[in-house]
């Protein structure tokens, strides 16, 4: 980073405690504190700005990367580029993602931003219309072309990492509903629930939060269809990538019986699944239970560390509610794990079961007037994971297929955050494709974390969490700190100046990124 550039920052970080510092009193305390009122507005003339100043980082990212030239090698849509390529309608759609762009319609606000424009290089970019059309230009080939396309590109990245990011791909699959009000879309379908819509397929990193892959299918398909294809081309990617291990999870509509002998057989694949519990095994657990010396109490570590003193706890409202108005209240009163060996049917290799049972307590209010609870009766629920894993103890199976979990939240950023889970097109494959496109501005996210460098030093430590802080944050928190940065866009000979008008936390990392992305690309180390 440039000492003036650094400068710059320390001096507003310095202006903006002052403002803040909760002794700074204005003068007169009889007024408000926002007082402003003599406000005038008038139109720049040759200046121009965006409210999206970071998108200009992004683009560095994708240039640095070659994603352009590797989308427009693998996808052929177009006879003719007039004046499109397929690049410029999936980044655009990207683009759109990280601009706080909700749905197609949203890509005209880019179009009238002039400054967004210019700091693209770009005379236009698609309208709404243009963009749903060429969704509705995709087969299910072109869909896997740009998965490749995104896999050449997610090497590049990775190749990068250190020799310890190598040590074990854990991938995750799992399934969520896209709910839509349409009538007219093909392939749409009921789900379980009793929700129209579709039921797409995402399997993830969970080492880097990246999509690996997003099948679009009808809402009433189960969870795992055609989960072991994608994992097999995932196992082939990761292996590729130099990736030393690989472990499969899934819950327990993924335990894919049919293909664990496959997977066990090639040596560097894992797999964690959940299986349902039916009553026999229900039955054999209870068998199993007579026997004390199987049984281990699970202890499971603090969910965070208080690094200051401990607060006392807050009134429980929820509890006193419950308790009030006699609900039936189950709780946890402790849990135990165990350990078997298990063929199942169809199967030429014995695998490992382990069993988790919770003991519960029941508690309701006999008398709602006297909201004292009494205990019920005792009851318990087994949770049982099959693994061919047979170094690991049972407590790490069970907390390695508690963190799948972690994909919850990630599907819930592609919702709430991205907003690529969404149905705008009029079918299967082309809501499919929109949803593929728009997930790309996550992996984006995810990418530029991983190409943050890792100085050495006295502050390589600190840059090490900002790496991992990074890549964990929440996409609207990251959009804030990277993308919501005003800046007024300058053409200064054959330079295109980025001046940012404003200043948070996040600007150190934002310009180590930047100077990143000037180096040349023969100065950066590459893992062979």
């Amino acid at each position: 980073m440039q000492q003036s550039i650094r400068d710059q920052l320390r001096a507003r970080k310095r202006r903006l405690k002052r403002r803040l510092n909760k002794c700074n009193y204005p003068d007169d305390l009889e007024q408000p504190m926002l007082r402003a009122g003599n406000v005038q507005f008038e139109v720049s003339g040759r200046s121009v700005g965006t409210a999206y100043g970071g998108i200009g980082l992004i683009h560095k990212l994708v240039r640095e990367l070659k994603l352009a030239e590797e989308i427009d090698q693998r996808l052929c849509l177009f006879k003719l580029h007039l004046p499109y390529h397929e690049s410029d309608h999936v980044l655009s759609i990207a683009y759109n993602a990280l601009c706080d762009g909700r749905c197609l319609e949203d890509l005209e606000q880019r179009r009238q931003d002039e400054a967004y424009l210019n700091l693209l290089g770009a005379e236009r970019i698609p309208d709404p219309t243009t963009a749903g059309d060429f969704c509705r230009r995709f087969s299910e080939s072109d869909i896997a072309q740009l998965h490749a396309a995104f896999d050449a590109v997610r090497k590049k990245v990775w190749a990068r990492q250190p020799s310890e990011f190598f040590a074990e791909a854990r991938i995750d699959a799992d399934g969520t509903l896209v709910g839509t009000t349409g009538e007219c879309k093909q392939g749409m379908d009921i789900s379980y629930k009793g929700l129209w819509g579709y039921h797409p397929l995402i399997v993830s990193l969970a080492n880097t939060g990246e999509v690996l892959r997003l099948i679009n299918r009808p809402g009433n398909r189960p969870s795992h269809e055609g989960a072991a294809e994608q994992f097999d081309q995932c196992i082939v990617l990761c292996r590729g990538a130099g990736f030393k291990k690989m472990l499969l999870r899934g819950d327990t509509d993924f335990s894919q019986l049919r293909h664990v002998d496959r997977w066990h057989e090639q040596g560097d694949v894992k797999f964690i699944f959940g299986l349902k519990v039916s009553d026999l095994q229900a039955i054999e657990a209870d068998d199993l239970w007579e026997d004390e010396s199987a049984w281990k109490r699970l202890k499971r570590p603090p969910k965070y560390r208080v690094k200051t003193k401990r607060r006392g706890r807050r009134e429980r409202v929820k509890q006193q509610i419950v308790e009030e108005r006699g609900y039936q209240d189950i709780r946890l009163v402790d849990e135990w794990v165990a350990e078997r060996k298990y063929r199942p049917p169809g199967c030429k290799h014995t695998y490992r079961l382990i069993i988790v049972r919770k003991d519960l307590e029941v508690r309701a209010a006999k008398d709602p007037q006297q909201p004292t609870q009494q205990r019920l009766f005792p009851d318990y629920r087994y949770f049982i994971y099959i693994t061919n894993d047979w170094q690991s103890t049972p407590e790490q199976i069970v907390f390695s297929a508690n963190d799948r979990c972690q994909q919850e939240n990630l599907i819930s950023q592609l919702k709430g955050g991205v907003r690529s889970l969404a149905a705008p097109v009029d079918n299967l494959l082309s809501n499919g494709a929109y949803m593929l496109m728009s997930s790309l501005a996550w992996n984006l996210k995810a990418w530029l974390a991983l190409s943050l460098p890792a100085e050495k030093g006295r502050w390589q430590e600190q840059h090490q969490a900002q790496k991992q802080q990074l890549l964990g944050l929440e996409f609207r928190t990251f959009v804030n700190h990277f993308l919501r940065l005003p800046a007024q866009i300058v053409k200064a000979g054959r330079r295109l100046v980025v001046r940012l008008l404003s200043w948070n936390s996040w600007q150190p990392v934002f310009f180590r990124l930047v100077d990143q992305f000037v180096r040349p690309a023969s100065s950066r180390p590459l893992r062979c």
